[in-house]
């Protein structure tokens, strides 16, 4: 449904793109359209610094701020993709984050050692960060600001009216202000979806969560509680981004005192569950989370001495889907048009997929004054495919988690998608870095699933889809756990797409962990072995750009 049009068209714009909402995506795209000569206004109704949540880090989302930075010449954003550089010249306040850590509990009993897995981020690759996203987004407001956007921070837009022309921003207390083409990027309290009506009432994904989160002070690394004591787990648990799972939910642990000259006690903590298992009531946020750890024996110790250094926030489902994201002068990205859950961090990732895709669009639309839906098109495509995916894997893995032998191989096609596509990526930018060459990005979007974890693959994507479906089998009561759990193992096995170095297809082996030797061996494996044509020479390609981008350190 496009918005209908004005009842007359108002005078000449004031700027080529309002962008709504100045948080991490707001003020990166901002930076971006304003480093590529477009007027950008940058409007919030808040200020800085503000808290936010979202603060984890993958391996793609790094390689992705390294595209924008190279692709669009804004090096200020490569800097939050080391954690040297995070610490360096973004924020001392941020953490660091060196894996992914899986410790699944069952109610009231004792924490089995051999029920965890992880997946090591190898330093040789990249170093991720837990950003203190408060830091991190005034920096980035600041860079928008510093290529020549217009901030207008504590201003609140109380109407939008787009017509043939233009786009008219009424403003609280304020004139209006007038842009070419408007960009929401304000989240779930989207103007723009509400103004034109474009929330799905029942929201497109199958997975239903809610959740209550905060900062706290004394949590206690889980490797110093009785029941870390006994696993053997390749990296530190305080070191990475931990997670708490169980039947019908998962604890997060985001801490940014894990390393060397830490400024900042804090701890991201959140608990989120299914609602449809674990309902809403009355009962405050803090004392909910209390109650949680009197069920849980070995989740419990991590909290003893821990505190809210903020207020407790209690969220309804969290999940919400537009019919609609691309319009005639206008767009709403990532957390404007729809949300998953933060299971994987891939809501960072999804924001700066989109603004690669939106950018370059918005910089030759205002060159060829031309806004029309039809050029944004693709942007459309991989927002809505970029929530499926994410919906496909976060709600595959609630319904593993009621049984740990299904999660162990849920958790492998997780790893394996994240792995490929990382590569994928950084085999874009390695190409784009030895030959400067614009059309590597083209082809980058013009692979056959956009959104998807690995969207080059056509085979890949068959595995994961049936994978998907096994899990969905289960959620209906159509197969058993452990029956879905064969299932997916006999997918891993496949060695075109699963590197066997890996390990993935070894229900044992509880960790992903690509040290040196077994780089080499997936790198043979990509050259010569049994890899798919759309796979081999994307991995090898990338495996070697990582490897050569790692002998010269950040800056």
């Amino acid at each position: 449904m496009q918005p209908l049009p004005a009842s007359g068209a108002s005078g000449p714009a004031d700027f080529d793109v309002a962008v709504l909402g100045a948080g991490i995506a707001g003020s990166v795209l901002a930076a971006i359209l304003s480093r590529n000569g477009v007027k950008t206004v940058l409007i919030d109704a808040g200020t800085h610094p503000r808290f936010a949540v979202g603060e984890s880090t993958i391996p793609y989302t790094s390689v992705m701020l390294r595209i924008l930075a190279a692709r669009y010449r804004v090096p200020e954003i490569a800097h939050l993709s080391h954690f040297s550089t995070m610490r360096s010249k973004v924020s001392s306040n941020s953490g660091q984050k060196r894996n992914f850590g899986f410790v699944y509990h069952r109610e009231g009993a004792s924490q089995d050692p051999h029920e965890i897995n992880q997946f090591v981020i190898p330093v040789a690759l990249s170093t991720e960060s837990h950003m203190f996203r408060q830091d991190v987004d005034a920096y980035m407001y600041n860079v928008a600001l510093k290529y020549g956007s217009t901030g207008r921070l504590d201003t609140r837009v109380s109407d939008v009216d787009i017509d043939g022309s233009g786009v008219t921003l009424a403003v609280e207390n304020g004139p209006d202000i007038r842009a070419r083409y408007i960009v929401d990027a304000g989240g779930h309290n989207s103007p723009l979806a509400r103004k034109f009506g474009l929330r799905d009432e029942v929201p497109q994904q199958r997975t239903h969560s809610r959740t209550v989160f905060t900062h706290m002070i004394g949590v206690r690394p889980y490797d110093d509680c009785p029941a870390a004591r006994a696993h053997d787990n390749p990296s530190p648990w305080h070191q990475g981004t931990l997670h708490h799972i169980f039947d019908g939910g998962w604890v997060w642990v985001i801490p940014f005192d894990n390393h060397k000259g830490a400024t900042n006690r804090l701890c991201s903590v959140g608990l989120t569950l299914d609602p449809r298992r674990h309902p809403k009531t009355d009962e405050p946020p803090e004392q909910e989370f209390a109650r949680f750890l009197e069920r849980f024996p070995d989740i419990a110790p991590q909290f003893k001495d821990a505190k809210a250094a903020r207020p407790w926030v209690s969220t309804g489902r969290l999940q919400y889907s537009s019919k609609q994201v691309v319009g005639d002068r206008f767009c709403l990205t990532s957390h404007a048009a729809g949300f998953v859950d933060a299971l994987y961090s891939r809501g960072l990732t999804n924001t700066t997929d989109v603004v690669n895709s939106l950018a370059w669009r918005l910089i030759e639309a205002v060159r060829d004054d031309d806004f029309s839906a039809e050029r944004f098109a693709h942007v459309e495509t991989l927002q809505q495919g970029l929530v499926r995916a994410h919906d496909d894997v976060v709600a595959s893995s609630f319904t593993s988690f009621r049984d740990y032998g299904m999660w162990n191989a849920t958790f492998r096609m997780w790893a394996l998608g994240t792995v490929l596509g990382t590569l994928n990526a950084q085999d874009a930018l390695t190409r784009f870095q030895r030959t400067n060459d614009p059309m590597i990005w083209r082809e980058l979007e013009a692979q056959p699933h956009p959104g998807a974890l690995f969207p080059a693959s056509v085979g890949f994507n068959k595995i994961t889809d049936a994978a998907w479906s096994a899990c969905r089998d289960v959620e209906a009561g159509l197969m058993t756990p452990d029956r879905a759990t064969g299932e997916l193992f006999d997918l891993l096995q496949d060695d075109a797409y699963a590197p066997p170095p890996f390990g993935l297809h070894d229900p044992g082996n509880r960790f992903y962990n690509p040290n040196p030797p077994r780089m080499l061996r997936t790198m043979h494996w990509a050259k010569r072995g049994s890899a798919a044509p759309d796979t081999g020479p994307v991995v090898a390609s990338a495996l070697a750009g990582f490897l050569r981008s790692r002998l010269h350190k950040p800056a």
